[in-house]
This record gives structure tokens, sequence and C-alpha cells, in this order.
């Protein structure tokens, strides 16, 4: 499964919804490929890029904002809340000892 975020989930971890995110299936056991986009809404400087780098979120889910979740079936799980649900839903199983 893919992760997709901006780079301020490195910056704000536990506040940005980003990194909420990343830790909600860090927490819950769950291997992801991570990748991140440019083009922050509330940076103007980045506006005439937006529309490209933001490109492929908006195919995959029909929108330019992340965090979106792209799992390995195809489905798009879109926003902090609901990969973190997800994340919870679907925690990852540890093997037996």
């Amino acid at each position: 499964m893919v992760l997709y975020t901006c780079p301020f989930r490195k910056v704000a971890p536990g506040m940005h919804p980003c990194g909420k995110a990343a830790h909600a299936l860090d927490q819950n056991g769950h291997s992801y490929e991570l990748r991140e986009v440019r083009g922050g809404s509330l940076k103007p400087w980045t506006w005439p890029s937006r529309a490209r780098d933001r490109a492929e979120i908006e195919r995959l889910s029909g929108q330019r904002s992340v965090p979106i979740l792209v799992l390995d079936g195809g489905e798009v799980v879109v926003g902090s809340g609901e990969i973190a649900r997800w994340a919870r839903d679907s925690r990852a199983q540890s093997p037996p000892v």
C-alpha cells in the first residue's frame, strides 16, 4: 500500500494530518510505501505548480488534498481520520510465537 503525504508530515507529526495518518499506520503495525507530494494549499508560491505536483493524487482520489492511502487492491482511503480508522480496524496481525 502507498501513503501519500506532504512534507509537513515530518515537521509536525502529531499535529498535522499527514503525520497523524503515518503515525496511525505505524502504531498499528502496517507496512507501507511513502510518497511525498509538494504544492501546499497554504503556500501561495506553490500554487502555479500545485496542479502538476498533485495530478496523481487527483487521479487517484478526485481531490488534490493529502493524506491519502492507496490499498494493495486499489481502494483509496482519504483523510487522516479515515486512514487512522482503517489502520485500527485492519490492524496488522502479529505472527504466532
